[in-house]
């Protein structure tokens, strides 16, 4: 089968061909349709792995996907041949990633029927940053009429993180690169700030004279820029990084720091599929690109500044 693979930590994605994979007791194997680009994806190829499953090379690239199953591995399994499912697949692992043809992801994983009513796309651009945005407000510990920074807002979590802030009444801070105003209000932003015009501080305590209630900062690669966002907080306000940079950072004594890990989950992937197809939870995408697309999609995704989700096209659903 056709994927995109690593020979070994830190080289260059490339498209390879590679067995297709045979599924284990309790797995199935999806047929990918549509792929979807996370951060997380260009660290994995960069040799900075997410997680502690074992490496095995030709490594394939690539967490979230939406397809159909078309096989089930032996014993019980709550799925059938011909379902249509998207997901997140487990760890780096051979046959494992889902810029490729074929997957196999055990039924006990994150892994769930798309909704009728959902493109395909969608739920393929769906569970990571979906999954993510929601388990963010719940760590942030917002509960309606507070205010929310999120820097980085414009990306495929962001984007998701600002409506459910939104629907809780939360007050979002919308910290992106160039001029998203009406992008981010429609999403809905209460204040977007363009972070390429200078320092953001400044904007940011002219939104929320009394300090922000919340930072959840997607973007920041050092501990240096996260303590400068965090110190934008009032007093007893929580400071979220999705990069692993919390516990480094200097960040005043009344702020406390959590460094976000995800925690996969077929309930949640449910509650947010529904919401997707009922129109209340929209995944904006930014760009659909081919499979032999896919290394200079995550050559660009090094720059950040992303507007949404990049879709990785393996097959047109309904066609073979």
């Amino acid at each position: 089968m056709r994927a995109i693979a690593v020979s070994s930590l830190g080289a260059d994605p490339a498209l390879v061909v590679v067995p297709k994979p045979d599924p284990g007791p309790g797995d199935v194997r999806v047929r990918i349709e549509y792929a979807s680009l996370n951060p997380g994806d260009r660290q994995l190829a960069d040799g900075t792995p997410d997680g502690s499953a074992p490496q095995v090379f030709p490594l394939v690239v690539g967490v979230d996907y939406a397809g159909r199953v078309d096989m089930i591995g032996s014993g019980d399994n709550r799925f059938r041949v011909g379902d249509h499912v998207f997901g997140r697949a487990g760890g780096p692992a051979a046959g494992a990633g889902t810029y490729g043809d074929y997957v196999c992801v055990s039924q006990d994983s994150a892994v769930a029927l798309v909704p009728r009513g959902l493109d395909a796309r969608i739920a393929a651009a769906l569970p990571s940053a979906g999954m993510a945005a929601a388990q963010i407000l719940e760590a942030v510990s917002l509960r309606g009429h507070e205010s929310l920074l999120v820097v980085g807002a414009a990306g495929g979590v962001g984007s998701c993180l600002t409506q459910l802030a939104k629907a809780r009444d939360v007050r979002v801070i919308a910290a992106v690169r160039g001029d998203e105003r009406s992008r981010m209000g429609s999403l809905g932003a209460s204040v977007t700030i363009d972070v390429t015009g200078g320092p953001a501080a400044d904007a940011i305590r002219a939104a929320c004279p009394d300090g922000v209630d919340a930072l959840a900062d997607l973007a920041s690669a050092t501990p240096e820029a996260f303590a400068a966002h965090a110190a934008t907080l009032r007093p007893g306000a929580v400071a979220l990084s999705t990069r692993g940079v919390a516990a480094g950072a200097a960040l005043p004594a009344t702020v406390r720091g959590i460094d976000f890990r995800l925690d996969p989950s077929p309930v949640l992937l449910d509650v947010l599929a529904a919401g997707a197809a009922d129109g209340v939870l929209r995944v904006p995408i930014d760009i659909e690109l081919p499979l032999e697309k896919a290394p200079q999609a995550l050559d660009r995704n090094r720059t950040g500044g992303a507007r949404g989700k990049t879709v990785i096209v393996l097959r047109e659903h309904g066609h073979c």
